[in-house]
């Protein structure tokens, strides 16, 4: 079973240097014929070392005198050589450096992109850890060995030259090369045996470690709150600890096995000199000859492990590669369309459900998915306000992903101006609706870019009217550098209000055509709120230039809704406007009272908002979108 594995790694990993080879082999080309230059000015370096010895410091000595020009010609014999060992090195380092870079750098895209690419629902099954090692260590892992990989081919082109310039000098000789160079490829292929197992393993400890970590420092507000610090400290120190036995006992295996792959080659020049002595009074070779070939076995030590080194790493590289395949492989991307809708985006946009279900993907493969909406069909017309209200998991966060296609139904249509979102392209779905999500997401960047992400024609005279309209024009104001002022990580720096008054300022400044609000403003006092939603319905000279989507939870945000759906177990269950519905449906009155009566013990409790009683937590993803978990 351990021959069968370690071949199949061997394979395996022969074939992720392959695909590199194929990706880079102009710069492969370099390096190897870099290696090539070296390798055979070691074997000529071996033969000229030999005849300097033999036809140069011999007679000399015998003589008790030598020649000025013999002394010269064998010193510029050796300079060029060494100029052109230099020049070996320089290009092979240059080459697998640039190579090994290139692919760590092309697949960090790749693997990054990826994420982009696939759906939500992907992200929910995976650790954020495990993604971030997926994309950093896992990459550096796979293409680890292509530092030393032209190194060895140009090692194995040095040992065939030079075991056919030992057939060339003497057989004898030749047959001490020929049981010491086997004697190596074989310990190596024991090394990498048993290190295959043991690399492994510390690669997937390393994700588990990052994984850890970033759960903790992501939590540090649960963590510390809760006094958890100690019990985190523990966790963390455990897995850490196994990854530091792990890397340990990869350590103890390299330092058992390379004294052995030091002392084979120096037991090899031994047998050299002993079996050459034989040889020289035999008269069979001469005193060059035999300097040379004890020479040569003394400078391929080195070389000869850099195919060691080769086979060492790929257990390694094969767990990487392993981990970054499992990303790249990875199904379930929700392929846009081709359909572009009005640019020009002087007019708000209609959004229609038409009997949609939904379900999330379990976690778990071989559990089925819990239905979180089922038979959903409403309007929301063009320039109106809509509010979602209904209890916890009643599905209205999904409905809100479901509007701007962060996920897609299985059964039923989302529909911006009668097409099907799925028709859309990209950047029309982006120009036409914006989402706000539960939880604001603020990078670590000033408040100019947070609010105008770069996007084209998004300048300063932009982002202050959104500003103002989102009512954050005042704090922005006063900030220490106004737009220029560093926000910090997740918007440290400001508080929950303005960090959810910025996210809104960001959506309005691309002038969206539909806003979809995601109890987007449960941090801001409700008179704010008010006035925000107030000025969202009335934007524009001629009437609204956007439709409105909220969830809701708030009796005066609902209040300003030109309609209400009300939800109940991912159902629509009744829609009308909010008096309407007071009047005749128990469980929506029921429910509106409850909310009102928390904002009430909110205020009376010093102002601040409480979590809302419909609040729905959401699960956050490392490309800065956020997915709600209202299941």
């Amino acid at each position: 079973m351990a021959s069968r594995t370690s071949r199949d790694v061997l394979l395996r990993g022969l074939s992720v240097l392959g695909l590199a080879i194929r990706e880079q082999p102009r710069i492969f080309a370099v390096a190897v014929a870099g290696s090539v230059l070296f390798g055979v000015m070691v074997i000529a370096s071996a033969f000229v070392v030999g005849a300097v010895v033999g036809d140069v410091v011999v007679p000399a000595i015998s003589a008790g005198s030598v020649g000025l020009g013999v002394l010269a010609l064998a010193a510029a014999a050796l300079f060029g050589i060494s100029v052109l060992r230099v020049v070996g090195i320089f290009g092979r380092r240059l080459g697998a450096g640039f190579m090994q870079f290139r692919l760590q750098a092309a697949y960090r895209r790749r693997v990054t992109r990826r994420y982009l690419d696939l759906p939500l629902a992907w992200h929910h099954r995976n650790a954020t850890g495990t993604l971030l090692s997926n994309a950093n260590s896992d990459v550096e892992a796979a293409w680890y060995p292509i530092a030393p990989l032209p190194f060895a081919v140009g090692t194995l082109v040095m040992l065939v030259g030079a075991i056919g310039s030992l057939f060339l000098t003497d057989w004898a000789l030749a047959l001490v090369g020929l049981a010491v160079f086997p004697a190596l490829f074989a310990l190596n292929v024991v090394y990498s045996r048993r290190m295959a197992p043991r690399q492994q393993r510390a690669q997937r400890l390393r994700a588990e470690v990052s994984g850890i970590a970033h759960e903790s420092f992501d939590g540090a507000l649960v963590v510390k709150t809760m006094g958890r610090e100690a019990q985190e400290t523990a966790r963390f120190a455990e897995r850490a600890g196994e990854l530091r036995n792990a890397l340990i006992s990869v350590g103890r295996l390299r330092g058992l096995f390379d004294p052995l792959l030091e002392t084979l080659p120096s037991l090899g020049t031994l047998a050299v000199l002993v079996v050459g002595t034989i040889r020289l009074r035999q008269e069979a070779i001469s005193v060059a000859e035999l300097v040379s070939v004890a020479f040569l076995f003394t400078v391929l030590a080195f070389p000869v492990r850099a195919i060691g080194w080769v086979l060492a790493e790929l257990p390694r590289s094969v767990a990487g590669w392993d981990r970054v395949r499992r990303v790249l492989d990875a199904s379930g991307e929700m392929p846009y369309g081709d359909v572009t809708l009005d640019a020009a985006q002087s007019r708000p946009a209609s959004l229609t459900f038409a009997d949609v279900h939904f379900s999330y993907e379990p976690v778990e493969a071989h559990r089925p998915g819990a239905q979180v909406l089922g038979e959903v069909g409403f309007t929301v017309p063009a320039g109106r306000t809509v509010a979602l209200v209904g209890p916890t998991g009643a599905g209205k966060s999904t409905i809100a992903s479901l509007a701007v296609r962060l996920v897609d139904p299985p059964r039923g249509t989302v529909t911006l101006d009668g097409v099907d979102v799925r028709s859309l392209t990209a950047a029309s779905l982006a120009q036409t609706a914006a989402l706000v999500a539960q939880v604001p997401f603020v990078f670590d960047d000033t408040v100019r870019a947070n609010i105008s992400l770069d996007r084209p024609g998004v300048d300063d005279e932009q982002v202050w009217a959104a500003l103002r309209l989102a009512e954050a024009d005042g704090f922005v104001a006063a900030l220490p550098d106004g737009l220029d002022t560093m926000v910090g990580e997740r918007g440290t720096s400001l508080s929950g209000g303005q960090r959810q008054r910025l996210t809104l300022a960001r959506a309005l400044a691309g002038r969206p055509r539909l806003l979809v609000l995601d109890d987007a403003t449960s941090a801001v006092d409700p008179r704010v709120e008010a006035t925000i939603l107030a000025g969202l319905r009335s934007a524009g000279p001629a009437g609204p230039a956007t439709s409105i989507l909220v969830v809701a939870y708030r009796r005066a945000t609902i209040a300003l809704a030109d309609e209400v759906i009300y939800l109940e177990q991912g159902r629509v269950v009744a829609r009308g406007t909010h008096a309407e519905l007071l009047a005749t449906v128990g469980g929506y009155a029921d429910l509106v009272t409850a909310y009102e009566q928390a904002d009430a013990e909110g205020e009376q409790a010093g102002g601040v908002d409480p979590p809302p009683t419909g609040y729905d937590p959401v699960i956050p993803v490392d490309s800065g979108l956020e997915v709600e978990a209202d299941r």
